[in-house]
């Protein structure tokens, strides 16, 4: 067998196998819930700009741009700006594409930071909420045709994320994804966020397993789900199959 695919064969069968391991999922929440004491995923940064994820999920984002290599990178949610400064510099690396962002209140001193940035040419910023029809409308229309990947990343109720699936998921191409952060909530224990308006049975989670029962157009890439096992998007990696 070719070196190549042998290397591929092996990798699938040990991320099958690891994603069947009960025990190291339930020590990827253990450490998690741990970690957070610390705001562990407060404390990393991406071209100078706090990125709030955990290293793992950047890295399957990497992996994800550089495969669909798409033409827009649609997010919702923009905080210190850490997440679009990496999706516009792997766009830079592909040498083409834009990150439209949404953000209901983009504070002052982040927005100055990334528009100085050098990433910030690829990026286009909106203020406003993320399911305002006038503001989808114009992006569908700015996108259409195009390779789209989208990542949800604003308010986390369900009531808010369902809508923001149900308006978002056209954009997407198929072979392409919607990504679907914070469903670790659903996991963590029932009042964990108690400054939040989410929590166990009012997430991310429980909005994308009602939008996966009445669009039949996309489903869960266990394949990620099941080689990250530290994530703050269990299952939140939407694949539009269709």
């Amino acid at each position: 067998m070719d070196p190549i695919k042998q290397f591929e064969l092996e990798r699938a069968e040990a991320i099958k196998a690891m994603g069947e391991d009960q025990e190291l999922r339930q020590k990827s929440l253990d450490w998690m819930l741990h970690a957070d004491k610390y705001k562990y995923t407060y404390n990393y940064s991406w071209m100078g700009r706090p990125i709030i994820k955990y290293p793992n999920d950047i890295l399957i984002l990497q992996e994800m741009i550089w495969s669909l290599k798409p033409d827009y990178i649609v997010e919702t949610g923009i905080a210190h700006g850490g997440s679009i400064i990496f999706s516009a510099s792997m766009l830079e690396l592909l040498g083409h594409g834009e990150v439209i962002a949404v953000d209901i209140d983009i504070r002052k001193h982040n927005r100055d930071e990334i528009e100085k940035h050098p990433m910030n040419k690829r990026i286009t910023m909106i203020e406003g909420s993320s399911i305002d029809p006038e503001i989808v409308n114009a992006i569908k229309e700015k996108v259409k045709g195009k390779k789209v990947l989208v990542c949800l990343d604003s308010n986390h109720t369900h009531e808010h994320v369902l809508e923001e699936l149900r308006m978002y998921a056209d954009m997407v191409n198929v072979g392409s994804y919607i990504v679907c952060p914070d469903t670790f909530v659903e996991y963590f224990p029932k009042g964990y966020c108690n400054d939040r308006p989410w929590d166990v049975g009012n997430n991310p989670m429980t909005a994308l397993i009602a939008f996966l029962k009445e669009d039949d157009r996309f489903e869960i890439d266990k394949d990620i789900d099941n080689k990250l096992m530290i994530t703050e998007g269990f299952d939140g990696y939407l694949k539009r199959i269709k």
